[in-house]
């Protein structure tokens, strides 16, 4: 599906949060610094696009915080309760935008898009990405609708589910490795060619409603490697975690002590979800032995497809939500990892 748009002028909103497209040189390395409007200044704007800008933070993703990501997803809320708002760019860094990305995927409810991108060259830079990436963005953004959030870099579109860092460096870092893509962009149109699948939206949670609100979860991820032992994980649970994404190996597997962790902790309330370190592929009860088979009968919930950053935010997302019951909560865990079910479709034109 090829989608254009028409002549009336769209009002889309940028975002910015920092990252490598505001990062200038300090000395001994880039940090994030510009200001929103600089990052903008730097891009062509399409035809009939109004660009506003709002700088809500400005700091290297790597140093991202669950209250920054609640920030973001209030701000976003907040804007769209502008009916003249088009759409939504978020700028941010790419270490972590695959989970700031599908924690916002998951409570947006609203048709019109947001869109999340950044650059892999600092700001500044001759050979930088960062403006023909961020006009990409913008296209996408006063173009498509009914889509949930999206990623947009180097000429291609992403849904947000799925979608992660597969690549350090190059100019086309993000893939799902466990999926298609969504589109891509050429020729002054977004060719559009798969509808994201998604599970309901979550309501906006009580922590994202103010600043300064209740205190959020703990929730850490614990890494199974060889010679591994429980001491990692029980610590997680020791420092007050609520919730660990424990990473097996394969197709999520452990060891027997492993096992009995995980079933003590989910004893005593902790939300437990097994992902893999694997690149791509679900995580599959086949093994015993402290494999997925033990682990899922101790209590952990398997995370899908989705890699450790992602199911970390969806049980973040889960714990945020007003549940009554533990039961209440595995059902919804299960449902935002595991079994998404198709959205509204999406409209067939450009708005």
């Amino acid at each position: 599906m090829k989608w254009t748009r028409d002549a009336r002028p769209r009002r889309i909103v940028v975002i910015s949060t920092g990252g490598t497209i505001a990062s200038r040189w300090t000395g001994s390395g880039y940090a994030a610094d510009a200001s929103g409007d600089d990052v903008v200044a730097t891009a062509a704007v399409p035809d009939n696009v109004d660009v506003e800008v709002l700088d809500l933070f400005n700091v290297n993703s790597s140093r991202m915080t669950t209250d920054r990501q609640l920030a973001l997803l209030r701000a976003v809320h907040e804007t769209l309760a502008d009916p003249g708002v088009d759409g939504i760019v978020v700028t941010h860094g790419t270490d972590t935008l695959e989970e700031s990305a599908f924690f916002l995927d998951l409570h947006h409810s609203d048709p019109r898009p947001v869109v999340f991108t950044g650059a892999q060259r600092p700001f500044g830079t001759g050979d930088g990405d960062g403006p023909g990436n961020l006009y990409d963005a913008l296209q996408v953004a006063a173009t498509v609708r009914g889509l949930g959030v999206l990623v947009v870099f180097d000429g291609l579109v992403h849904a947000a589910r799925g979608t992660v860092k597969t690549k350090t460096l190059d100019a086309d870092p993000f893939a799902d490795p466990s999926g298609r893509r969504v589109g891509r962009l050429g020729f002054g149109q977004v060719d559009i060619e798969r509808e994201p699948v998604r599970p309901a939206p979550l309501p906006l949670p009580e922590a994202a409603t103010e600043a300064g609100g209740r205190p959020v979860p703990r929730v850490d991820i614990v890494v199974h490697h060889s010679d591994n032992d429980p001491v990692l994980f029980e610590a997680a649970v020791a420092a007050g975690a609520r919730g660990i994404v424990l990473v097996g190996t394969g197709a999520g597997n452990a060891t027997p002590e492993i096992a009995e962790a995980v079933a003590r902790a989910v004893e005593d309330g902790v939300h437990v979800v097994l992902s893999t370190r694997v690149a791509s592929g679900p995580v599959a009860e086949v093994y015993t032995g402290g494999g997925a088979v033990d682990l899922a009968a101790a209590g952990a919930v398997l995370a899908g497809t989705l890699r450790p950053g992602q199911a970390r935010m969806a049980l973040l997302a889960g714990l945020l939500a007003d549940s009554t019951s533990p039961e209440r909560r595995n059902h919804l865990l299960r449902t935002l990892l595991e079994g998404p079910v198709r959205a509204e479709p999406a409209l067939a034109v450009a708005h």
